[in-house]
Parts: structure tokens; C-alpha cells; sequence
């Protein structure tokens, strides 16, 4: 008993003297960033991954992010039914930013007849970024913010060829309502010695749990119906720009790899 109770003691002190994870944990190597441009920690209070970001706090970032950076632009495109906003962050080069309104009208006008016609050899994509439209897959969104920090602050060449030939249409919560039900539950029943357990209360919602929207719909339904104000704010926005690439970046399971689905040839229409 007594040995035991010393191995007790020596499993709780190393629990407690590792040293918590920063920023650099989650950012790639040999990249230099903008001191004057905010990290997440600086606004939400806590680092990423401590916490499970609640929507407000998600909303703050952005919005800090935008204030700072000549990279972001932002949009409210509504309220969702809880009275959430339903942002929208344009990502791109300050040139770019400059003459959006004509790299916009020049894209969608790749959509018309006659559009072999068009040079598109200048001419930056259009990528739209959607997070978490389950709520209770959180990942997204907690990692819309360290993919936003690293867009706005990085001063890589990398980046900055990214952001020169690419508009980045950026939306970090598809489902804000679900989002902030789900955040609630699982950080007022987090323990502070972490508890891998599937069985413990932190990852078991009660009724309905934050995968649905304000009146408890499953939103990735809804692209096509397009009843909510969430998807009616999202599917106004694909229309405005016609991205060349859309991706929604869902939870495959604990122990699943990212699913990526380009598409099935037999169920692609020829137009």
C-alpha cells in the first residue's frame, strides 16, 4: 500500500509540472510573425486548446484580427436565431484588398459564355473555408483561429505568394449557436486533471448536444433547402464569389484520418 501511495504522488507532481503547450506547438517552423498583430491567447485569455473556444470569444478574435491586419477584411451577414453574427473574414493581400471589387467581377465572369476569352493568367483563386458546421465538432473552429493568426501574421514568403494569388473567403463557425452549446457543456465539466475517458461527463452531451442549430437542425441538411439564416448567409456568399474551392472541415472521429472527398465522376453534371 505504501508503495503504491508513493507512485500515487509521483504520477500527480508529473502531471502537474509539465510544461503547458504555447503557440509554437501548433505553427509551422522557421516562420517569422508580425509582433504588432494579436495571437489568439491576447484575446480570448487562454491558449488554444485549453479551453474550448465559446463563439463570442471566436467573433472577439476575429474582429481583433480585422482592426489590426491589412490582410482581413469582415462582414456581418446577420444574426443567427440566438442572435449570434454571422461573420464572413476576406483573406488576401493588401494589393489584392485594393482592387477586390475588380478580382470579383473578373472570377464570377469566368462563370459566362465567352469566358475562354478571359485572361487568367493574374488572376487569384477563390477559396472559401467553412469550420465546424456541427457544433459539437469543435476542432474547426478552435483551429480557425490559429489558421487565421497564421494568415494575417506570418511573414514567410510562402504566405505572402499564398495570399497574392489567393482570396480566402473565411468563415470560423458555421453553426455559432450549436457551437456555443457545445463549448459550454464541455468546459463547465472539464476537470482540471484532464480525463481521457470517452465515458466522462465532458464528452457526454445531454439532450440535444451542440451537432444541431438553435431549433436542434442538423445544418450540413440544409445546403440545399437553405431555410436558415446561417446557410442563407453561406449560400448568398458562394453565389457572390463562385469559389473555385469550398472545403468544410467536419470531425471524423477520434481515431479516423481527415476524410477528403473530391468527388464521384458518375454524380459530377458535365456543366
Amino acid at each position: 500500500m505504501r508503495t503504491f501511495f508513493i507512485l500515487f504522488c509521483l504520477i500527480s507532481l508529473t502531471i502537474q509540472a509539465q510544461d503547458p503547450i504555447d503557440l509554437s506547438y501548433y505553427l509551422p517552423d522557421h516562420n517569422d510573425y508580425d509582433k504588432s498583430i494579436p495571437t489568439p491567447e491576447s484575446i480570448i485569455g487562454h491558449q488554444v486548446g485549453k479551453w474550448h473556444v465559446t463563439h463570442d470569444k471566436l467573433m472577439m478574435y476575429m474582429n481583433a484580427l480585422a482592426a489590426s491586419s491589412d490582410r482581413i477584411t469582415i462582414e456581418d451577414r446577420g444574426k443567427t436565431f440566438e442572435d449570434r453574427p454571422i461573420l464572413l473574414l476576406t483573406i488576401t493581400s493588401p494589393e489584392n484588398h485594393a482592387d477586390i471589387h475588380n478580382i470579383r467581377n473578373s472570377h464570377v465572369a469566368l462563370t459566362e459564355e465567352n469566358s475562354n476569352t478571359l485572361n487568367t493568367s493574374n488572376m487569384p483563386i477563390v477559396v472559401y473555408q467553412g469550420f465546424s458546421i456541427h457544433g459539437n465538432e469543435p476542432s474547426g473552429s478552435n483551429a480557425s483561429l490559429l489558421a487565421a493568426y497564421h494568415l494575417a501574421a506570418s511573414q514567410s514568403q510562402d504566405v505572402k505568394d499564398l495570399l497574392d494569388n489567393t482570396v480566402i473567403l473565411f468563415d470560423p463557425s458555421f453553426n455559432p449557436d450549436g457551437l456555443q452549446r457545445f463549448a459550454y457543456w464541455a468546459n463547465v465539466n472539464k476537470s482540471k486533471n484532464l480525463n481521457a475517458d470517452p465515458n466522462d461527463r465532458e464528452y457526454s452531451e445531454v439532450w440535444p448536444g451542440g451537432r444541431t442549430n438553435h431549433y436542434w437542425f442538423d445544418m450540413n441538411r440544409d445546403w440545399l433547402p437553405v431555410q436558415l439564416p446561417e446557410s442563407r448567409a453561406r449560400i448568398a456568399s458562394f453565389h457572390k464569389w463562385m469559389p473555385n474551392i469550398l472545403t468544410d472541415h467536419h470531425e471524423m472521429g477520434t481515431n479516423a484520418t481527415f476524410f477528403f472527398q473530391p468527388g464521384i465522376p458518375s454524380r459530377t453534371h458535365p456543366l
